[in-house]
Formats: structure tokens, C-alpha cells, sequence
């Protein structure tokens, strides 16, 4: 029913004026919708991501957003730490930490969070 249907996530923030520059500063994203301070809406490859002033920002604790980045990946979070972002480092079966990279299963994974705590990560897929 769905499986022709492109979705969108949608990422609550307490502070949009917070979030957009991190999401176009650091992330590079770039806004194609604004609803009146309430939302925008970021275009990502073919998709695109609403991010939303919420009182909930930052109570999910599960990965809420991945971009399949392929073989830039090591490029992508060099990038990004110099723009200051944290690297969350986990500890998971089958997979071990290379500097702020994952490796394991044939894939490297990295996490990081957006200033609300929204958990956000980067496949080499």
C-alpha cells in the first residue's frame, strides 16, 4: 500500500532558530518550506525532513534520522567534528570503534545528537 510512497521524518526541536542553524550550518541542509516559525521543512537527496517546535524535543531516545552516505562517510564526520559536532560513541555487539566510527558487519555507522538530543547517523550504504 505504502511501498511506492515516500516518507519523511519529522524531528521535534524546542528552539527552531537553534536547530535551523545547526541543520543548514553545520549539516548543510538547505530550508525549501517555512511554516510561520513553526516548522521547516529540509530537502535531503529525494527526500526531505520536517523539523517542528515541540514541547516532546529530545524525549526520543532511539535514532530518529540516517543518512546512507556510501564511501564519503570518513570525509562527512571529519567535516562535521570540525564544525564542533559530538560524536556519540556506543558500545554494541559485533561492532568496534575507529576513531568516532563504528566498523562491523561489512558497514561503518557514526552517531551524533542535534542540539535538542534528536539521535541522528550517518551508513556507509
Amino acid at each position: 500500500m505504502l511501498a511506492n510512497s515516500n516518507a519523511t521524518a519529522n524531528l521535534a526541536v524546542k528552539d527552531l532558530a537553534k536547530a535551523k542553524a545547526f541543520y543548514e550550518d553545520v549539516l548543510g541542509l538547505t530550508e525549501v518550506h517555512n511554516e510561520g516559525g513553526e516548522l521547516i521543512v529540509y530537502k535531503c537527496g529525494d527526500t526531505s525532513i520536517n523539523v517542528y517546535r515541540s514541547n516532546f524535543a529530545g524525549t526520543n531516545k532511539a535514532t530518529a534520522v540516517t543518512w546512507m552516505v556510501g564511501d564519503e562517510i570518513d570525509t562527512i564526520v571529519k567535516a562535521l567534528k570540525s564544525k564542533g559536532v559530538v560524536f556519540e560513541h556506543y558500545e554494541m555487539p559485533g561492532l568496534k570503534l575507529e576513531g568516532d566510527i563504528h566498523v562491523g558487519y561489512g558497514m561503518k555507522v557514526a552517531w551524533f545528537k542535534d542540539p535538542d538530543g534528536n539521535i541522528l547517523n550517518l551508513v556507509d550504504r
